[in-house]
């Protein structure tokens, strides 16, 4: 018998808790997951989505346990991760329990609190979570990732997840199987599934939802306790954004239209967006204008009126090295002087100054008043431009980062202002919505503009929708 079959075998005959063998209750998508994680021969990266009650952890200890009886070499070591130390445990338990439930497997592996170990061969699996795990330095046999989707955005896990992959060339034949429910599309795992997707040395294995051994009456009540956007994730498989975001991914994308800076024209009129950060924050100018499209409308096409960023600046500060207000009075002075007679509009928090010295050099400068509705009016203006694609945008990394991660906060019934996650910034999108609602406005009042910009955020529902803006219907 092949390595391969002994592999298989094993694999088919691990007993479940209710005590069905795996091989005769996996459905085929769980059987051709398994055998091509433990390929030898094929692909040696694997992503794998699966909707909630996918069996994804179990599976994975299943995968676990035949991999380092069968196949890992003599002291060779694997590594586990997991979103928190919770998931990570559960991945131990999982070969735990096949290794205690399966005849002549009992006393094969010894299994403490956070490592595997075969007794014959002294090859170990140690589990960490992606909270305090640090890869830097291991040479890993084997690699799996458990539901990488849910890892938190910052720093630490992204640094963990590039450990873990640039640690795999050290060892040859090494492998890599990431198993998760679906996420946030703004999220970087699921850019590593686009990255992965369009490779030839990755196994792409993306399962529908909701899985056949759910109840069908279970799966009513969860589509009614859930938010649509919460249920499309966990039972139905899909990568969805929640409805809190400014923006979803798609409609981000498609409002990348421009190579790069557009140059003045004569006679078009700007207004510049700053907002000004000085400690630990950014300062940002956006520069932008308006601008005549044809849309879609039914089977022809209407006119309407896009919101075109021809230049943003961003100055970083730090508690050490703040920004410094003469460098950016000097930049806005010659955005001035090359885009003629542009109106500037000003977050005077921390730049009074700043406005008064500008205005000294004739430059027209509007101080805005920051309110609750104010802050509202930028955070609906931007939402609505960017849900009808009307803001027309380079492809600017950190910008289309940060605006795939802003989220609208509902601060009283109807009104929302824009936030942003721990660690994340939303200044380039407070000063772009501080250029672009004048000249929203200014296009209302001239009869020209589209869509609903203009006319304020959509009306709530009736009801709380917790865990999200609530939009519906038009004011």
């Amino acid at each position: 018998m092949t390595a391969a079959d002994a592999t298989l075998e094993l694999l088919y005959g691990l007993v479940l808790e209710d005590g069905r063998r795996w091989g005769d209750a996996a459905e085929r998508w769980q059987r051709d997951d398994a055998r091509a994680v433990l390929d030898a021969d094929g692909p040696r990266l694997h992503y794998l989505t699966r909707p909630r009650g996918g069996s994804k952890t179990s599976d994975l200890g299943a995968v676990v346990t035949c991999a380092l009886l069968v196949q890992a070499p003599r002291v060779s070591r694997s590594y586990g991760y997991a979103a928190d130390r919770g998931q990570a445990g559960l991945l131990l338990d999982a070969v735990r329990g096949y290794v205690e439930r399966t005849p002549g497997l009992a006393g094969s592996l010894h299994v403490e609190a956070h490592r595997a170990t075969v007794r014959s061969s002294g090859a170990t699996l140690e589990v960490e979570s992606s909270d305090d795990a640090s890869s830097w330095g291991r040479r890993p046999w084997l690699t799996v990732v458990d539901e990488l989707a849910q890892w938190k955005d910052t720093p630490g896990p992204r640094r963990l997840w590039s450990s873990i992959v640039s640690a795999l060339p050290k060892v040859p034949g090494s492998r890599l199987a990431v198993l998760t429910s679906p996420g946030d599309p703004a999220s970087w795992a699921f850019r590593v599934l686009e990255e992965a997707r369009g490779s030839a040395r990755w196994r792409t294995s993306e399962v529908a939802g909701p899985v056949p051994w759910l109840d069908v009456e279970d799966l009513a009540e969860q589509r009614r306790l859930l938010l649509e956007w919460q249920y499309a994730r966990l039972h139905e498989g899909r990568w969805v954004g929640a409805d809190d975001r400014l923006v979803d991914v798609e409609g981000l994308r498609e409002c990348v239209v421009l190579d790069g800076p557009v140059e003045p024209v004569a006679g078009r009129r700007y207004v510049v967006g700053v907002d000004v950060g000085l400690k630990d924050d950014r300062t940002v100018v956006a520069v932008c204008h308006a601008e005549p499209v044809d849309v879609p409308d039914g089977d022809g096409l209407r006119r309407a009126s896009r919101v075109v960023l021809d230049r943003m600046l961003v100055f970083a500060g730090s508690r050490r090295s703040p920004v410094q207000l003469g460098t950016v009075e000097e930049a806005l002075l010659d955005v001035w002087s090359r885009y003629v007679g542009a109106r500037m509009v000003l977050d005077p928090w921390q730049a009074v100054g700043l406005a008064q010295r500008l205005r000294g050099r004739g430059v027209q400068v509007e101080e805005f008043a920051f309110s609750s509705r104010s802050v509202g009016r930028l955070a609906s203006t931007l939402h609505l431009l960017l849900r009808d694609r009307l803001l027309a945008l380079p492809e600017d990394a950190e910008l289309l980062e940060e605006l795939a991660h802003v989220r609208l906060r509902e601060t009283s019934p109807g009104v929302v202002r824009m936030d942003h996650d721990a660690g994340r910034h939303d200044d380039r999108a407070v000063a772009l919505a501080l250029a672009a609602l004048p000249l929203v406005q200014a296009s209302s009042v001239g009869g020209s503009w589209s869509s609903s910009v203009g006319r304020g955020l959509p009306a709530a529902r009736e009801g709380p929708r917790p865990g999200g803006l609530r939009v519906a219907g038009r004011r």
